[in-house]
């Protein structure tokens, strides 16, 4: 099976509770296709614990076809939510 993953995707806008479920069913092609290598949150303005959701999803996603994806340069908000629900590490957000 050849993997057509894409190298990076941007996000941008709001990705709360209200903009997930699009979100989401935008790219369910990545469930079969691969998600990309890296995705870049800097362009997200507003999040919540939706987002945490969809990511670790995505990240699943990607260690199911074989591989992985990094979520970089998250809003410290983002980041915040991380850490208190414990899923920092996960998302490969850990500070030290």
């Amino acid at each position: 099976m050849t993997n057509s993953r894409s190298q990076s995707f941007r996000l941008e806008g709001r990705l709360t509770v209200d903009e997930v479920p699009s979100v989401y069913r935008e790219h369910l092609d990545w469930k079969k296709g691969g998600v990309p290598e890296s995705i870049d949150l800097s362009g997200l303005e507003a999040t919540d614990s939706a987002a945490i959701a969809l990511l670790l999803e995505w990240k699943q996603w990607a260690r199911q076809a074989g591989g992985d994806v990094r979520f970089e340069q998250p809003p410290e908000a983002l980041q915040t939510i991380a850490g208190l629900s414990h899923v920092d590490e996960l998302l490969g957000w850990k500070q030290e």
